[in-house]
């Protein structure tokens, strides 16, 4: 199987820009610079707001899968993904984590500085 041609790359780093700014980043607390997405306002939802939220984010995996990252990299995501959800899914304290975990933003790094490595060597 050949790799994915650099245009798609960028179309696929768009998306996830776009996604992990929606769960993760898209509302700022006025006068103080915090930022927040969706995620914990999903997580709100008894049961199945994190179950939703976490499938979003599962995409990601599928997405360094398909650019062939390295397992352990797939893992880190997919620990970070567990993470958020299991804690998340805690009454209260999971709410107060979604707020500030942010799983999305840390795949997102993850995967952009694996991409950077790759390019430079």
């Amino acid at each position: 199987m050949q790799d994915a041609p650099d245009s798609e790359l960028g179309a696929d780093l768009q998306r996830l820009e776009r996604l992990t700014r929606w769960l993760d980043d898209a509302f700022v607390i006025p006068g103080t610079g915090f930022r927040f997405g969706l995620d914990p306002i999903f997580g709100l939802l008894p049961g199945v707001g994190d179950t939703a939220t976490a499938a979003m984010t599962a995409y990601m995996i599928l997405i360094a899968r398909k650019h062939k990252a390295p397992l352990r990299l797939q893992a880190s995501f997919a620990w970070n993904l567990l993470l958020d959800w299991l804690v998340g899914a805690i009454p209260l304290v999971g709410d107060l984590f979604d707020f500030g975990f942010k799983a999305n933003r840390r795949n997102l790094d993850l995967l952009r500085r694996w991409l950077a490595g790759r390019r430079a060597g």
